[in-house]
């Protein structure tokens, strides 16, 4: 059961926080960083592709972010646009700082890794008096992710628009998005996490993004954890389990599960925030936690197919093609 009410006669449908960098995608498939030579640039970072994912979708979109004042954070501020992001909350640095780089290998579909380059990065620099008060007052439903949360000031600046958000009764979805770098330890991972949590209406993650939030618990089970989230203020929430599927978790004691794709892999980044943004396009349509996950599981499949993530995050009617040629039996793995 959907049962989220979203506030009406709000500019924006969705507006996410958080990191905004530059993915460089190694064009030689099947084999090491270290012998490959040539990377396409794409615009990254989770909160970023969901983004975009969303516009792509139809949804009028904003973002809340830091770019660095150079070449790459003016790709990124133009890339927003060009895909029709309103980029008025998006502040250029003025202290020097970079932006952040992730270059991915693809040794294999399944085999894939990311090397980070996120020192002195500018998104970790937003601060709490960058966030616009206004634009959360006039979002439907809002992103954070967990990356944001790794540092100050960046980390403040996401509590202050949590606490924006309740203010206005704006609906806040959590993509936990945990990543190892910048976290100086477990116990501060878990911390964050959990204070953010606690103010959040959607949370999404994998199963050991929550075993690793919920590190100060005794009990790691689905339905202790849903539960756990539940005395908060979440109405959903989803564990993913990988190939196993993913389990949607209401507040009314239900568990969700839905149909899931086949898909042609290339590789195995950007599919939790293809995801992410199919999952809660469907949900803001009214659609059934059932249909709102199996959408958000085709629109991964079409971006584990293709070499890049924003690039290649689909539009409504690609997804809803998709599931039709996979019900007609044309996609085959």
């Amino acid at each position: 059961m959907n049962e989220l009410r979203f506030p009406n006669n709000r500019a924006f449908d969705f507006t996410a926080i958080g990191r905004l960098c530059i993915d460089l995608n190694a064009n030689e498939i099947n084999r090491p960083m270290e012998e490959t030579k040539t990377f396409t640039k794409y615009v990254g970072g989770s909160p970023a592709n969901i983004a975009i994912g969303m516009s792509r979708f139809g949804l009028n979109t904003a973002f809340i972010g830091k770019i660095a004042d150079d070449q790459m954070g003016r790709f990124i501020r133009g890339y927003l646009e060009e895909n029709r992001i309103d980029t008025g909350n998006v502040v250029t640095d003025d202290t020097g700082a970079v932006t952040g780089l992730a270059f991915t290998e693809i040794k294999s579909p399944t085999d894939c890794s990311i090397l980070m380059y996120r020192d002195n990065a500018a998104d970790l620099l937003l601060t709490p008096g960058e966030v616009s008060e206004a634009l959360i007052a006039n979002t439907k439903l809002l992103l954070i992710s967990g990356t944001a949360l790794a540092q100050s000031p960046s980390r403040e600046a996401v509590f202050q628009a949590l606490q924006y958000a309740r203010k206005h009764g704006t609906i806040v979805a959590f993509d936990l998005d945990y990543r190892p770098y910048t976290w100086k330890s477990q116990e501060e991972t878990a911390v964050y996490y959990n204070l953010a949590a606690e103010k959040c209406d959607i949370l999404l993650g994998t199963r050991e993004e929550f075993d690793r939030m919920e590190c100060f618990e005794q009990e790691h089970g689905d339905t202790s954890t849903a539960t756990r989230w539940f005395n908060h203020s979440a109405q959903i929430v989803i564990i993913k389990h990988g190939q196993e599927g993913s389990i949607a978790y209401t507040k009314d004691g239900a568990s969700h599960r839905a149909q899931s794709y086949p898909a042609k892999v290339v590789k195995t980044f950007g599919a939790g925030d293809a995801y992410a943004s199919g999952f809660l396009y469907g949900v803001m349509q009214g659609w059934t936690l059932e249909k709102s996950m199996s959408f958000g599981s085709a629109s991964a499949c079409i971006v584990i197919s293709s070499h890049s993530c924003s690039d290649a995050m689909p539009g409504a009617e690609q997804v809803h093609d998709y599931i039709a040629r996979c019900e007609r039996g044309e996609i085959v793995v």
